[in-house]
């Protein structure tokens, strides 16, 4: 059973740090494309970032780009997202997921994580 954990939430201020984990199981982490998602109140889920599990260069949405890194630990089986320069605009409930294959858009993906929530305030 595929299983992808989030942790490392929280609260912050504007301009400060978090690093987001997510934690994959029941799947081997090859060939997969690892996203990361975040869903603001009242709005769509939307795209942040993604990275190819074997290796290559990784894609940023614009509003993350230049702030946010996206990694992954492939012997933990690990997904990371270190946000930095924290804005009260990046508030949302960021989630997990992973896809099958080529990494070539950030659309349908298959697995999704609980969500780890991200509040930064002013």
């Amino acid at each position: 059973q595929v299983q992808l954990v989030e942790a490392g939430g929280g609260s912050v201020q504007a301009g400060g740090s978090l690093r987001l984990s997510c934690a994959a199981s029941g799947f081997t982490y090859r060939r997969y494309c690892m996203g990361w998602f975040r869903q603001a109140p009242g709005e769509e889920r939307a795209w942040v970032a993604r990275i190819y599990s074997d290796g290559g260069a990784p894609y940023y949405a614009a509003s993350g780009k230049g702030r946010f890194t996206i990694s992954q630990d492939n012997a933990k089986n690990t997904l990371y997202l270190q946000m930095a320069i924290l804005k009260p605009e990046d508030t949302a409930m960021y989630y997990c997921a992973a896809k099958f294959g080529a990494c070539s858009d950030q659309y349908q993906y298959t697995y999704w994580g609980q969500g780890t929530q991200v509040t930064v305030s002013s």
